[in-house]
C-alpha cells in the first residue's frame, strides 16, 4: 500500500534536520554521525538502545580459542581443559583472545510498500535514517559495517568496511536506491528487472545477505515485512545459525487505521489503485484488522526463530523514539 503525499505533521512531530520526509539528502544522513556518541555510550552494546537494556560493550562478541598451556594459580578454573588434563595427567587451561572487530550487516527494504507516509515521513525515509544511525554506531565501536539494499527494482550490496568508509558507502547506496524507488510506478514495475514480485525481491535480498555476511555478524533487517512469507523461514534459520539477527519493523499510523483525516485518499499497491473513504469507520477498521493479521504473522515468525522484533514509526523522528527508550532504561 502506498500513499505518496503525507498529511501535515503536528509541531511535536518536527522533521529531523535537513529532511523533507520524502526525499533523501546527504546532510540528513550525515546528521546521525554526530548522534552516534550521544546514543551509544561505551557501556552499551549496539543493540541495547533498541531493547532498552544495558549490557557489555562487547555483548555478542565471541572469544576465539588461542592455545592450551599448563595451569597457573591465577587462571580461571572454568577454563581448565579437562580432556588435555586427563590425557597428560597435568592440569592445563585454555587461553582465548577476544574478537575485537565484528561485522554488522544491514538488510534495508526500500521496496514499494515502504513508499508510504501519512504524517511525518515515508517509511523508507525512516528506514534510511535508522540505517545511517546504526552504521555510525557500528564504526564508533570499531566494527565493520555492510548492507544489502533492495528498492523494488534492483539490489545493491555494500561489503563490510571499517571506519567512515563503511557508513559513507551505505549512505551513497541508500540515496541512489531511494531516488530510483521514488520514480517507480508501483502499478507497472518493469518485469525485466532483477525481481518480478515483491516476494521474489525479498527472497533475493536474503540470499545475497547469506552469501555476503561473514559468520559471527550482527544482522539488522529494516523493513515493514509485508513481503516476508513462511518460505523465508528456512533462509532466516540458516542465517541465524552463525549470526545474531534483529528485526526492525517500520510502520505508519494509517496502516493501523489511526488517522484524524476524514476525507478521500488515493491509495495504491502493486495490484490496484483505489480511493478510500477515511470518514467511514468501516474503512479504518478494515485497515486495522489487516494490520493486526500482518502483525500476528510477523510476531509469531520472529518468536519461532528467536529473533528480537523492534518497532519504530514513521510518524515521529527516530531520535525522539530512541530518547523514550533511554528514559525507560534509566528509570
Amino acid at each position: 500500500m502506498s500513499v505518496s503525499n503525507a498529511h501535515s505533521a503536528s509541531p511535536s512531530q518536527a522533521l529531523p534536520a535537513h529532511s523533507d520526509g520524502v526525499n533523501l539528502c546527504l546532510a540528513e544522513l550525515l546528521h546521525y554521525r554526530q548522534q552516534a556518541v550521544r546514543w551509544l555510550p561505551p557501556a552499551l552494546s549496539i543493540w541495547s538502545q533498541l531493547s532498552g537494556q544495558h549490557g557489555s560493550r562487547h555483548k555478542g562478541r565471541g572469544m576465539n580459542f588461542s592455545e592450551v598451556r599448563p595451569y597457573q594459580p591465577s587462571d580461571d578454573i572454568r577454563s581448565i581443559d579437562w580432556r588435555v588434563t586427563a590425557r597428560t595427567g597435568k592440569t592445563h587451561t585454555k587461553l582465548f583472545t577476544e574478537e575485537r572487530e565484528q561485522p554488522v550487516m544491514l538488510a534495508i527494504d526500500l521496496s514499494a510498500s515502504m513508499k508510504f507516509g501519512s504524517q511525518l515521513m515515508l517509511k523508507s525515509v525512516q528506514a534510511a535514517h535508522f540505517a545511517s544511525l546504526l552504521s555510525w554506531l557500528a564504526v564508533s565501536q570499531q566494527d565493520r559495517i555492510g548492507a544489502v539494499i533492495y528498492n523494488g527494482v534492483r539490489l545493491r550490496e555494500c561489503k563490510p568496511t571499517a571506519r567512515q568508509q563503511g557508513p559513507l558507502s551505505i549512505i551513497h547506496a541508500l540515496m541512489e536506491a531511494h531516488a530510483e524507488m521514488l520514480t517507480i510506478d508501483t502499478a507497472s514495475v518493469d518485469r525485466a528487472s532483477d525481481n518480478s514480485t515483491p516476494q521474489a525481491g525479498w527472497q533475493n535480498m536474503l540470499r545475497h545477505l547469506h552469501h555476503l555476511c561473514p559468520k559471527g555478524s550482527e544482522i539488522a533487517v529494516i523493513s515493514d515485512f509485508y513481503s516476508l512469507t513462511m518460505e523465508d523461514k528456512r533462509r532466516l534459520s540458516q542465517l541465524r545459525q552463525h549470526n545474531r539477527i534483529q528485526f526492525i519493523q517500520v510502520s505508519d499510523p494509517l496502516e493501523q487505521g489511526q488517522t484524524a483525516f476524514r476525507g478521500h485518499e488515493l491509495v495504491a499497491d502493486s495490484k490496484q489503485t483505489v480511493w478510500l473513504d477515511f470518514s467511514a469507520r468501516k474503512t479504518r477498521d478494515g485497515l486495522a484488522e489487516q494490520y493486526q493479521r500482518h502483525q500476528a504473522f510477523i510476531v509469531e515468525l520472529a518468536r519461532s526463530l528467536a529473533i528480537p522484533l523492534h518497532s519504530v514509526t514513521a510518524a515521529q523522528s527516530l531520535l525522539q523514539q530512541l530518547g523514550k527508550h533511554t528514559n525507560k532504561a534509566t528509570m
